[in-house]
């Protein structure tokens, strides 16, 4: 057979391992984890049966730091079932560039934590192969039945596939959704760190395979987590499978007015502190699909409630035409950057309203790549509150334009904390991604296909430019619906399923399709039930916050 890298190929015989394929390619560079062949991602340890071409992945591509979380991960289980036999255990959410564990019921403290890192690193040294195997539904939902784990046994029970690939390490066998690392002395880097009563399992930062990445402690960002696993709680819902039942029931009408009623109570606050802090000027901000435009004019109405009118700017008007933007080294131009936005025009613009002042503003035309002038100038009346979003607001480049006593900063962001089940988190960028797509097929013309070849680029410049300055934030607001999964499935899951196997994106298109998968079908009369005003409206359609 023929085994081809991007630049050689060799001629091996059938059944030589994806490891041993990529050695004689001489495309094996260090913290290798497994491979992508074609849009599938295939382990080491896995033997080759027909041509094909092996492209090594490791902690750089986003795929290798999956493998790497989830094989880490594993090894943590093992080390928590030796030390805490019959505990519980939920891996909650991302933090930085690590994951919230806790054991609930039970508080760790320092010793605790010292004592699990050397288990893991105990496991880690012993270099114990991942095993894998096919089972059965009903022999996975037998095992983790008597292991009294009954989140999997419910999620289990609603998967329509027969059959499971398990893992086992020592004995102890798991279910992940991709492929792992052929051992545990494939993930020796990591550390952990004690936070509230939990622990940060924390990984690699990119391309630094020797090092776990420094551990920023964010506090506004974990208090807006804690709020949402609050609501959680009010709604009686923490993995996939309350959703499910929730349904099963005729309960998903409460269930959206609850979590909009949460969402409403939120957003109520955050007007009354702008209110009585008398501010000017309110800056929103968050990365892509995070819901900023609704959110502003959501808040415009609630300020209103406290007897502020307001004015809504958009910071994509003040792009620098096409021409003058800055080109990167490769010589296309980054979107993502503050340097992309004429910010002495906006601070021009914005002054001068703020003094009271008619002013003229531009609206960018996205075809032309050219800016327009084309509406009335228009003012601010001295009880105004002007109302500035985009990425980058909380960037000190575009928040010290400003006098700092008349602005208030938001963050804004859809920060699930909805589980699978309790080892198995749905990532909030991965929710972020699923609004995006349906958003950019319903209104903007663009195949699923195209939306994911881009999505490295944007999470590249949420990275760099958004989410080192979240802290910057006076409040945060968690976008994110706990209904929204099976709604956004019911207008996703097929185009998903018709990006072919040989395009560059079915290895993304078939992650989200696993998630999916565990997600029950909405009928379609239920989505009469969603606002207009919602935050979800603005992706699925159907928002009348722009209407006259």
């Amino acid at each position: 057979m023929i085994i081809r890298s991007p630049e050689k190929e060799v001629q091996l015989p059938e059944g030589t391992s994806v490891r041993d394929c990529l050695k004689a390619l001489n495309s094996f560079p260090a913290g290798t984890l497994a491979a992508l062949r074609g849009g599938l991602a295939v382990e080491l340890n896995e033997p080759v049966n027909q041509d094909c071409q092996l492209i090594p992945l490791t902690l750089e591509h986003e795929e290798g730091r999956r493998i790497y979380e989830r094989s880490l991960r594993f090894v943590m289980l093992l080390a928590l079932k030796h030390l805490f036999p019959y505990a519980q255990v939920r891996i909650e959410y991302s933090v930085g560039y690590g994951v919230f564990v806790r054991l609930p019921g039970r508080s760790l403290h320092r010793q605790d934590i010292v004592r699990i890192e050397n288990e893991m690193r105990r496991l880690i040294e012993l270099d114990l192969p991942f095993e894998k195997k096919r089972w059965t539904r009903e022999e996975a939902i037998d095992y983790f039945t008597e292991e009294q784990q009954p989140d999997k046994v419910e999620l289990l029970e609603r998967r329509p596939s027969p059959y499971f690939t398990m893992y086992s390490i020592d004995g102890m066998w798991e279910y992940f959704y991709g492929a792992m690392a052929v051992s545990t002395g494939a993930v020796r880097v990591f550390t952990l760190f004690e936070l509230r009563g939990g622990f940060v399992l924390q990984l690699p930062a990119g391309a630094d395979f020797d090092h776990a990445a420094p551990y920023l402690y964010r506090p506004k960002h974990l208090d807006i987590f804690n709020q949402s696993s609050r609501w959680c709680n009010i709604l009686g819902i923490r993995n996939v499978s309350d959703v499910s039942d929730l349904i099963d029931r005729h309960q998903l009408r409460n269930f959206i007015r609850v979590n909009e009623a949460l969402h409403e109570g939120a957003l109520s606050d955050i007007a009354v502190k702008i209110s009585q802090q008398y501010k000017h000027i309110v800056l929103v901000a968050g990365p892509s699909s995070s819901g900023k435009t609704t959110f502003a004019g959501r808040l415009a109405v609630h300020l209103q409630v406290q007897g502020h009118p307001s004015r809504r700017i958009s910071m994509d008007d003040f792009y620098l035409e096409r021409e003058q933007i800055p080109p990167q080294a490769d010589g296309t131009v980054d979107l993502e950057s503050p340097d992309a936005l004429d910010l002495d025009l906006m601070a021009e613009k914005i002054t001068a309203l703020l003094n009271g002042e008619e002013v003229s503003l531009p609206t960018f035309n996205f075809v032309t790549g050219k800016r327009e002038y084309t509406s009335e100038p228009v003012s601010l009346r001295t009880d105004e509150v002007l109302i500035l979003e985009g990425i980058h607001g909380l960037n000190p480049r575009v928040s010290g334009l400003f006098p700092e006593d008349e602005v208030y900063k938001v963050f804004v962001s859809a920060l699930t904390v909805l589980n699978l089940d309790d080892h198995n988190r749905i990532r909030t960028t991965d929710v972020r991604l699923l609004r995006r797509v349906v958003r950019d097929y319903l209104f903007r013309n663009t195949a699923p296909e195209e939306t994911l070849a881009i999505w490295p680029s944007v999470r590249r410049g949420e990275e760099q430019w958004i989410f080192p300055f979240q802290e910057n934030a006076d409040s945060m607001f968690n976008t994110a619906l706990h209904y929204e999964l099976p709604v956004l499935k019911s207008s996703v899951y097929e185009l998903l399923r018709e990006i072919p196997e040989d395009s560059p994106q079915y290895l993304l298109a078939r992650r989200l399709i696993k998630t999916l998968n565990y997600l029950p079908d909405v009928e379609e009369e239920i989505l009469d039930e969603i606002p207009p005003l919602s935050l979800l409206r603005e992706f699925i359609g159907g928002c009348t916050l722009e209407e006259e």
